[in-house]
């Protein structure tokens, strides 16, 4: 069977951009255009040259880069009312960015050509066939009718003459919108296979643009391609105004891997897709999205034991791809709802998994801890610690004697608060007493914490600490309930997170620290006073 090529249109530095809290700076975009185009992605969308300097520095520095067969597009929207097209600023600043194709969006609803263009209905048609007409000679024009669904619901005769417009103006691309984000997939694909049957007669193709309004996006997106859709619009992890738009990942993975008939990104490897989806959040300064489908850390993450215990036998039973096919990995959880299968998964490394009484004693202390607000989940190096001090192999580099930590003070020097950290260690036979300043009371333990073992434990220069998060364990016990403090640490080769408990937020601090410092150290074999 010959595979029918999807062809992907990446909108996140534009519509993704419109989502609340994410931002792109001018490099940002850059950075972001590159990568989308090393996947292999055939269409990045820059942004909307008349709405501002940073978009028009894009297409200008965008020019300069080597993107390969992907192609640049400006975005921008049919002339003005009473308006000749090559009169119009947004149709000359569409030109002048000089880009191989150009996406113009023009309304298909004819509630909203009458109330929010304050146009009649055969004006709309105009402006909307004049402006593709004009476009079209300078660059494969993409024709995105805005609202497509929602218009063809209220008046279809009208929708499609909006789309005969474009394809009569040169249109390439007629791009239906689900712009509300409200169509259910089974509307989409009847109405969108009844739009590619009216235009058949015009030599364009259709894409399809959804909005997750209704959680669909990307269903809705599938739905259309299996009724004759050649291109899906959307952006890197769903981002966008509202609910989002279609998550392109979700999209790919989808036609790439269980859609035996469609290709994407001319058949490549999508061994890239988590490393593009962290990208971008990482470049948006948003926060990962665990349970997010393929890319996600809990996308093939096992809790229940006997999950752990089937998929340790066949993969599949428990997992609908193998996760390497995107980039992504399988991981195995540690709780109280665990078995003795995810104890043997995850300790293998310590080879104790024919040890089934040393077995039951992690199982039980785990649900011990968990009892008191531990969490296991993403503190992997706690459990390791754990898992040796059950066997009797853990051996501390150092022993805490006592800490004090003073906070809130201010430095009328540098006008600005100050934490201050005092502590006091036994490392082998040798006290050691330091105190260090900080940001606040846990960067000043970090800071004094590793300036009284960097002499004896030169390998902690390499490690940093990456990310600190506190969430209360029993909200209905105010200010006496316990606290936990989930720290992230990495150093070149790897990241690693550790955990603490308490209802002394210091004290919970202190600990996650100790884990992992201690990690570090055992991870590194590092005997007393080595390098």
């Amino acid at each position: 069977m010959t595979s029918q090529p999807i062809l992907i249109y990446d909108t996140t530095l534009r519509d993704g951009s419109q989502g609340e809290g994410v931002s792109f700076s001018l490099q940002d975009k850059l950075n972001i255009a590159s990568r989308l185009a090393e996947i292999g992605i055939e269409f990045i969308e820059g942004g909307y040259p008349l709405s501002n300097e940073k978009d028009v520095a894009f297409f200008r520095e965008i020019r300069n880069r080597d993107l390969g067969s992907s192609k640049v597009c400006a975005f921008g929207m049919t002339r003005r009312r009473s308006m000749k097209a090559e009169d119009d600023p947004g149709m000359k600043a569409l030109v002048e960015a000089q880009t191989p194709c150009i996406t113009l969006v023009g309304k298909t609803w004819d509630y909203h050509a009458t109330e929010v263009l304050r146009v009649s209905l055969d004006e709309n048609l105009e402006m909307i066939g004049e402006s593709v007409e004009f476009l079209s000679r300078h660059a494969e024009l993409i024709y995105d009718a805005e609202h497509f669904f929602d218009g063809y619901a209220a008046n279809p005769e009208y929708a499609l003459k909006t789309l005969r417009a474009a394809a009569a103006g040169g249109a390439r691309w007629l791009v239906l919108c689900d712009t509300n984000g409200g169509t259910l997939p089974e509307q989409v694909a009847a109405v969108t296979a009844t739009a590619i049957a009216a235009l058949q007669d015009h030599d364009v193709q259709f894409g399809i643009h959804t909005h997750n309004d209704g959680d669909l996006a990307v269903a809705n997106s599938l739905a259309a391609v299996d009724v004759g859709a050649r291109q899906v619009q959307g952006t890197i992890n769903g981002i966008g105004e509202r609910c989002g738009n279609a998550d392109l990942i979700s999209v790919i993975a989808n036609l790439g891997l269980k859609k035996r008939d469609t290709e994407v990104l001319g058949g490549q490897p999508l061994t890239h897709l988590t490393e593009l989806s962290r990208y971008v959040y990482e470049t948006a300064n948003l926060q990962w999205r665990d349970n997010q489908p393929f890319v996600g850390q809990s996308a093939f993450a096992h809790k229940g034991g006997m999950h752990v215990h089937a998929i340790s036998k066949a993969a599949k039973t428990y997992e609908h791809i193998d996760p390497t096919l995107v980039g992504n990995e399988r991981r195995i959880l540690v709780s109280e709802l665990s078995g003795r299968s995810n104890i043997v998964a995850v300790a293998t490394k310590h080879n104790i998994e024919d040890d089934r009484e040393l077995m039951d004693r992690i199982l039980a202390e785990v649900v011990r801890l968990e009892n008191q607000g531990y969490q296991f989940e993403s503190a992997g190096a706690s459990f390791d610690l754990l898992v040796k001090r059950a066997a009797g192999t853990f051996e501390p580099h150092f022993q805490t004697i006592k800490y004090r930590v003073v906070a809130g003070d201010r430095d009328t020097f540098h006008h600005r608060e100050f934490a201050e950290a005092i502590i006091k260690l036994k490392v082998g036979e040798t006290l050691w007493f330091d105190a260090a300043e900080g940001h606040g009371p846990v960067n000043a333990l970090d800071a004094a914490l590793r300036k009284a073992l960097l002499d004896t434990y030169p390998c902690l220069g390499q490690m940093r600490l990456l990310d600190y998060k506190v969430r209360v364990v029993d909200s209905g016990a105010g200010t006496a309930a316990s606290i936990r403090v989930n720290i992230e640490s990495g150093d070149h080769k790897e990241t690693w997170g550790t955990i603490g408990v308490s209802e002394n937020i210091i004290n919970a601090s202190w600990r996650a620290l100790v884990d992992a410092v201690e990690y570090k150290l055992h991870k590194e074999e590092m005997p007393l006073g080595g390098k």
